[in-house]
C-alpha cells in the first residue's frame, strides 16, 4: 500500500521544508491541522430523504458522523426558512485526518474522470487549501448502487503555513497532485 502520510511528513517533509525555507525551529514548519468536508444540500428542502442519504455517504467516506448545518436566515427567493437543513460538515483531526488525506491523494483523486491534477491556485492567502469535488463516487467506500444522487463536496485543508507558498509546498511534498503550469 502507501507509506502512511503522517510518517512521511515527520521523516521526509519536515527536514526538507526546514532546509528550503530556512526555519530555525521544527515548530515553524507548516503542518496540516484539520480537514473540513462540507456538503451543500439544497435539495433537502424538497426531499427529506436527501439528508439521510448524504449523512450515510459522508459517514462512509470520512469515518465520522457529520454535523447538520441549518439556515441562519430565511430567504424568500430560495424558498428557504430559518432553521431548515441546508448542509452537512465534518471536521477531521489527527488519525482520521491523515487517513482521509491519504485516501484523497492516493485513491480518490486519481479515480476522477479526465484527471489532470488539482488547481495550485485554490489557496486562501494564509496557506489553507480548498478543493471542490463534483461527485462522491470517486471514493471507493461509496457503492454506486446505494446512492440516490451525485453530490459534490468541498474539502478544506487547514495548515499552519504563514503564506500560500509554504502551504503549496507542504501539500506538494505530501503528494497532492497539482496541475503543471502551461505558461
Amino acid at each position: 500500500m502507501f507509506a502512511p502520510l503522517k510518517e512521511q511528513y515527520q521523516n521526509d517533509v519536515v527536514p526538507a521544508l526546514m532546509e528550503e525555507f530556512e526555519f530555525k525551529s521544527v515548530m515553524q514548519v507548516p503542518k496540516v491541522t484539520k480537514i473540513v468536508v462540507n456538503v451543500g444540500l439544497g435539495e433537502a428542502l424538497d426531499n427529506a430523504k436527501a439528508v439521510e442519504f448524504a449523512v450515510n455517504d459522508i459517514t462512509a467516506i470520512t469515518g465520522q458522523k457529520p454535523v447538520v448545518t441549518r439556515a441562519k436566515k430565511s430567504i424568500a427567493n430560495y424558498k428557504l426558512r430559518e432553521g431548515r437543513v441546508i448542509g452537512l460538515k465534518v471536521t477531521l483531526r489527527n488519525e482520521r485526518m491523515w487517513s482521509f488525506l491519504t485516501r484523497l491523494i492516493h485513491i480518490a483523486l486519481p479515480r476522477t474522470r479526465d484527471f489532470q491534477g488539482v488547481s495550485p491556485y485554490s489557496f486562501d492567502g494564509r496557506g489553507n487549501y480548498t478543493l471542490g469535488l463534483r461527485e462522491q463516487l470517486i471514493f471507493p467506500e461509496i457503492d454506486y448502487d446505494q446512492i440516490d444522487k451525485l453530490r459534490g463536496m468541498e474539502v478544506s485543508i487547514v495548515t499552519t503555513a504563514q503564506n500560500d507558498e509554504e502551504g503549496r509546498r507542504l501539500l506538494a511534498m505530501l503528494g497532492m497532485p497539482f496541475k503543471r503550469d502551461e505558461a
